[in-house]
């Protein structure tokens, strides 16, 4: 060792590694190659790693294959590293080779030589001999994509979409009440209720924590045990379902050795088909949070049928302004989950024969969409959504100045004269009501009757 640095060898030959790092000569290697992004994978996968190798050597040991002492300190350095202890010691870039084989020899490299100073001078543990025995990058780093991307939406999406569809769900209920301009096209249309569009977006998310549920499954399903090209080559064939049994019991998600090791290795379909429930979260987001900014707009000048939580000033120049900061960051997450869609639909379509060849990058963007839809439903709901009041007095003005109330006469004096009046209504500035008086087109009992407001907002005809 000299100047802070050690040698470490691997099948090209020596390398300068630093004296205090874990990892060893083909993490380095990667290291010095790919310095493109800066941008090192997501916490959740590094647990994943730690988990797959944790099971795995533990599995191993059961079938007779490793040393008690070595499978002990293993299990004690996997176990650190899915806790997170040793994360800086993950310095390979996403952007690498297409199999991640440099992260999982990163994750080899790293238990090994923490199990080693676990065992105290027992003996040395291999990265590749023991650590990555009875496995393969290729059957690794997909399984460690479905599980920590099936982890990250157990526990961080799922709870996240339900808290922000029950705080919609109870927005609808206390709005229920107030009328206001329906509006399609961006023009007047008949009248809603609030509750009626705060029970839309409840739903849209209902619908969205139903479709992430169902993609979610395909996840459950593991590419470990086919090694290297799907053969499951140089591993036990019971390998593969007693470690996934540790890992189902280690995450509490019933996960299951892959039917066709081709396919799960091969394809990416799976997380291609989860990050389009993931871009329909999105495309939800976005329209709820552009609605909810387009209610809020004014106050003066634009609709103003709700007022939004003041949660930060909203000009450097102009004193009192308050901006829907919070409509806009989401649908700024929405744009990156959308985009982040089409790098996942395209690092999926390169499944090249036995491998696909752009794991890494679809890992990155998977899991990012993940936890940024979640954070953002939290903090849309929590900054936005709960503050969210009514203006009661505004949204009726402009109701009564709605030439398509006028859509509910024609039962009674037909589509034509109905256009007429709602047509006048809008040029002379009058309320429907005040021009079908005028003209004596309906006696005022009936007047009532066809424009009574909370009636158009729900099914019927007049009876007769």
């Amino acid at each position: 060792m000299s100047d802070g640095f050690r040698i470490e060898k691997d099948s090209l030959g020596e390398m300068k590694v630093p004296e205090s790092a874990l990892y060893g000569a083909q993490t380095q290697r990667a290291k010095e190659n790919f310095p493109i992004s800066g941008q090192g994978f997501d916490r959740r996968f590094i647990r994943a790693l730690g988990l797959i190798k944790k099971a795995a050597a533990e599995t191993n040991a059961e079938l007779g294959y490793l040393d008690e002492a070595i499978v002990e300190a293993i299990s004690a350095a996997a176990g650190e590293v899915a806790g997170g202890r040793w994360d800086e010691q993950f310095v390979v870039d996403i952007y690498q080779t297409g199999s991640g084989t440099s992260t999982n020899m990163n994750t080899n490299e790293v238990i090994a030589h923490r199990a080693s100073q676990l065992l105290i001078n027992v003996g040395e543990v291999h990265p590749n001999d023991h650590v990555n025995f009875g496995q393969s990058s290729n059957d690794v780093i997909p399984t460690a994509i479905h599980v920590a991307s099936r982890i990250a939406i157990q526990e961080e999406l799922l709870p996240a979409l339900e808290h922000m569809r029950a705080a919609l769900a109870e927005k609808a209920e206390a709005f229920d009440d107030v009328l206001k301009s329906g509006r399609t096209h961006l023009m007047d249309a008949t009248p809603v209720r609030l509750g009626q569009e705060f029970g839309g977006y409840a739903t849209q998310v209902a619908k969205g924590i139903e479709r992430v549920q169902a993609a979610a499954v395909e996840l459950q399903e593991l590419a470990l045990g086919g090694t290297a090209t799907g053969t499951g080559i140089n591993t036990d064939p019971a390998f593969a379902a007693k470690t996934i049994e540790r890992l189902s019991a280690a995450t509490d998600i019933p996960f299951s050795e892959a039917g066709d090791h081709f396919e799960a290795q091969g394809a990416k379909d799976a997380a291609v088909n989860v990050s389009g429930a993931l871009n329909t979260v999105a495309t939800s987001f976005m329209k709820i949070a552009d609605d909810i900014r387009w209610l809020g707009s004014g106050p003066t000048s634009g609709l103003y049928e709700v007022s939004l939580p003041a949660i930060q000033p909203g000009s450097s120049i102009m004193p009192g302004k308050v901006n829907p900061v919070m409509s806009e960051a989401m649908m700024m997450v929405c744009a990156r989950v959308m985009g982040n869609h089409t790098t996942i639909t395209v690092a999926g379509s390169r499944g090249n024969f036995e491998l696909n060849v752009m794991m890494p990058v679809l890992a990155q963007a998977l899991l990012e969409s993940i936890t940024l839809l979640a954070n953002v439903a939290r903090a849309f709901t929590d900054r936005c959504v709960v503050g969210i009041e009514a203006n009661v007095e505004r949204a009726t003005e402009l109701l009564e100045k709605n030439p398509s109330i006028a859509t509910a006469l024609n039962p009674y004096i037909g589509y034509d004269k109905a256009a007429v009046v709602a047509k006048e209504s809008a040029k002379r500035g009058l309320s429907v009501r005040e021009v079908v008086r005028e003209k004596r087109l309906l006696p005022d009992d009936q007047i009532d009757e066809a424009l009574n407001v909370r009636a158009m907002t729900e099914p019927g005809l007049p009876e007769g």
